[in-house]
């Protein structure tokens, strides 16, 4: 269950105490460096606002910045009874700065099976981008920030996740991943630390909800939390200046595999030709995943697939052995990797 924390006589009054300026300020050209511009009546920022003590503080610096050019919504996954009353809480605090406020349901008809903390992430994602579409929102900004990089660069590292996974998480992209249509999801707050937005939040009298599993050893990220706080070693501003340098040298990697796609990849349909001649490793692996995507497209395979069995299927190929992985075989053929449905889909 949740816990909500800084109940003060000033929201209870209807007053919330406005941040400093220079909070502000900083605030406004971190969001303006991402959007390009300032929001305004007729281009608002969107904010997805889950009632935590990171989005609350995100709420009252946008609120700030742009009076009347700030729209904000909290999604409800139905799958926790205190959802309800967290959602509320963030409407009361909406109401008090007026900003316009949007409680997004879960559809009746939508359940969750297998992995939930992905279904759930892929549903809050898909239903803000729906709202942000009715409400020509053009930006929908997230509240996370430095130490939530530092953590997941840590369980990233701890698995033995490569560059990308390891990487800093995006600051701008489309919301609904790769459709270049949808509204951007923004994450202004990559420099700003947990304590510091906390602290902002108190100090103006807002209320926030506490979650207890952040505190939970059962959870991979509030081992890595713990982990941070109990070492003086491992500072998380310099673990997320690593996952930020990851992400330069992730945006190397994209544009120098841009650069080979049109040169290396043959053939069309579900049979593809993939010359990895003098490449890198990581090349060859980013190929071979390229690969298997389009013939899974071509061949009608829907269904998403993690990369974890991605460099065994490399090692494989480096071999010079045949390997199958997520319904798609490939055959290495000299210095190139012949990608086609393996023998099972193809026979239906």
């Amino acid at each position: 269950m949740s816990r909500l924390a800084s109940r003060s006589c000033a929201v209870a009054n209807g007053v919330i105490a406005a941040p400093d300026a220079a909070r502000v300020a900083r605030f406004r050209a971190d969001l303006e460096s991402l959007t390009g511009c300032a929001p305004n009546p007729q281009a608002p920022l969107g904010l997805a606002g889950s009632g935590g003590p990171d989005s609350m503080a995100m709420l009252l610096l946008a609120a700030a910045a742009w009076p009347g050019a700030v729209r904000a919504a909290t999604v409800n996954h139905g799958l926790r009874p205190e959802a309800a009353e967290e959602a509320a809480m963030v409407r009361a605090v909406c109401d008090t700065l007026d900003v316009p406020h949007a409680t997004l349901e879960r559809p009746a008809d939508h359940g969750f099976g297998g992995n939930v903390q992905n279904l759930a992430r892929a549903l809050r994602y898909r239903l803000l981008a729906d709202w942000a579409i009715d409400r020509s929102v053009r930006w929908v900004a997230v509240a996370h920030q430095r130490d939530d990089v530092a953590e997941t660069f840590l369980m990233r590292a701890r698995r033995g996740s490569g560059v990308g996974g390891m990487a800093a998480m995006l600051p701008v992209r489309p919301i609904l991943g790769d459709d270049p249509g949808s509204p951007l999801l923004v994450r202004p707050l990559l420099d700003w630390s947990r304590a510091e937005l906390a602290g902002l939040a108190r100090c103006a009298g807002m209320p926030f909800v506490e979650d207890p599993s952040n505190a939970d050893p059962r959870y991979d990220r509030s081992r890595m939390r713990g982990v941070i706080g109990a070492c003086d070693e491992l500072p998380a501003g310099r673990l997320a200046l690593a996952a930020r340098n990851l992400r330069h040298a992730e945006d190397a990697i994209d544009w120098a595999l841009k650069r080979e796609l049109p040169e290396r990849v043959r053939g069309e349909g579900a049979d593809l030709t993939v010359d990895v001649t003098d490449l890198p490793y990581e090349l060859r692996r980013r190929l071979a995943r390229h690969a298997i995507d389009r013939v899974r497209a071509a061949g009608g395979l829907t269904r998403p697939w993690g990369d974890q069995g991605l460099d065994r299927f490399a090692a494989a190929l480096d071999r010079g052995d045949a390997a199958t992985l997520a319904e798609v075989m490939a055959h290495p053929q000299g210095a190139s990797w012949r990608f086609r449905l393996a023998p099972s889909r193809r026979s239906h």
